[in-house]
């Protein structure tokens, strides 16, 4: 069946919706934090306010681990199934899991449903790379998975900060509502423009296994999962560096928001386009812009204009890495490129634990709101030695098979 471009555009933009949603449900926590460790944990904020936030980090936490094991799962059991089918189940599994989210009453009944709430996430993103390069066409594979993820980094500039302003003044609960609000109108609007598309009859779940064989694809996951993890050090705690930091009013938490999004937007286009040409040259720049970038921004977060020209930085050099990463793991996957793909959101997020938590325990043991920066800056460093590392084997290799 051919598609006219006003159908493949549709169906890409349906596509990116998602990315939408997923960008809303996973990033909005982090400028409410302050609110929802105020509602959820009562007592503890009003004793000791660094402990109640760094517990509350622990939903952030919640929702990549949810991440890190649907991924790889769904990926492997489903890679099978049609692809549009399984998108609307895991649309509808977001939907639900994000209701929850709004109405659980309790901190741990919230952090279970956090953690159900990211499971459909890797596979989605995953799948939907899938589709949305299939339809972008041969040689464009960067730019189909970034266009995805775009959904993702445009939540960041519209809305996360107006999400996060709303749930400033009407509650975090209401705040995921309308999160959940958009996973539904996702769901209509894939139903309706995505095209049909087959899974991979000769997938079984031991060929897709078959991935963790190979050393390049563990060295391209340490890459994202630790490289990438010293972001989510710095943005889980956006919200308590701009009141308790730079001495800004709670009210300009979402325009600190928008400049990360907008970072997070052009960084991942530009990370797009040039992992289609060159994937690890990209992966290395990126990470000395991150690093160089980190290093401003706690150098100068005291400083309004600072704060909004650095996390800007941070932001983007971040998101240029994910769409030459999750290049990389196709590149190195073999034919178990449903997984591949999956598989990149979990390194990702298993980064986002891993931010989130040593920067929670660097503030818990009182070195500040800034000393998640430094460690943000050690796990870049680490990354782009992984990453070189990778490089070097994959050099050595094709020296050995010219000979």
């Amino acid at each position: 069946m051919t598609l006219t471009p006003g159908r493949v555009r549709l169906a890409l933009l349906s596509l990116a919706l998602g990315g939408f949603g997923i960008g809303a449900t996973e990033f909005v926590v982090m400028g409410l934090l302050p609110n929802i460790a105020a509602d959820l944990l009562p007592q503890l904020n009003s004793t000791d306010h660094e402990a109640a936030l760094a517990q509350t980090g622990y939903l952030i936490a919640a929702y990549a681990l949810g991440v890190v094991v649907g991924a790889p799962t769904i990926a492997a059991l489903a890679s099978r199934f049609p692809r549009k089918q399984l998108l609307l189940w895991l649309l509808a599994a977001f939907t639900v899991a994000t209701v929850a989210s709004a109405l659980m009453p309790t901190f741990e009944l919230v952090l279970v449903s956090r953690f159900v709430a990211g499971l459909p996430h890797g596979a989605y993103f995953g799948i939907a790379s899938l589709v949305a390069a299939s339809l972008m066409g041969e040689g464009k594979r960067g730019r189909g998975v970034a266009f995805v993820l775009s959904g993702l980094t445009i939540a960041n500039v519209i809305g996360v900060p107006l999400i996060t302003f709303l749930g400033q003044q009407a509650g975090w609960r209401a705040a995921y509502l309308v999160v959940a609000a958009i996973f539904a109108l996702t769901l209509v609007a894939v139903a309706f423009f995505v095209p049909l598309q087959g899974g991979d009859p000769a997938a079984t779940m031991r060929r897709e296994l078959t991935i963790f064989r190979r050393p390049q694809v563990w060295l391209a996951l340490a890459i994202g999962s630790i490289g990438f993890g010293g972001f989510f050090a710095v943005y889980s705690y956006i919200a308590a560096v701009v009141t308790n930091v730079t001495g800004l009013e709670e009210s300009f938490v979402p325009i600190v928001l928008v400049a990360a999004g907008l970072g997070m937007t052009v960084g991942n286009l530009a990370g797009g386009h040039f992992a289609d040409h060159h994937v690890m040259k990209t992966v290395f720049v990126c990470f000395g812009l991150f690093a160089v970038s980190l290093i401003g921004f706690a150098l100068t977060a005291q400083y309004p204009a600072g704060l909004l020209i650095t996390v800007f930085l941070v932001s983007g050099s971040a998101a240029a890495l994910s769409p030459a990463i999750q290049t990389r793991l196709m590149d190195v996957a073999g034919d178990s490129q449903s997984l591949a793909a999956a598989l990149n959101h979990s390194a990702l997020n298993i980064g986002n634990t891993l931010g989130a938590f040593f920067g929670g325990l660097t503030i818990a043991a009182g070195l500040g709101y800034l000393s998640p920066t430094w460690v943000g800056l050690g796990m870049c460093v680490i990354g782009s030695l992984v990453a070189l590392a990778s490089w070097n084997a994959s050099r050595k290799q094709a020296e050995r098979l010219a000979l």
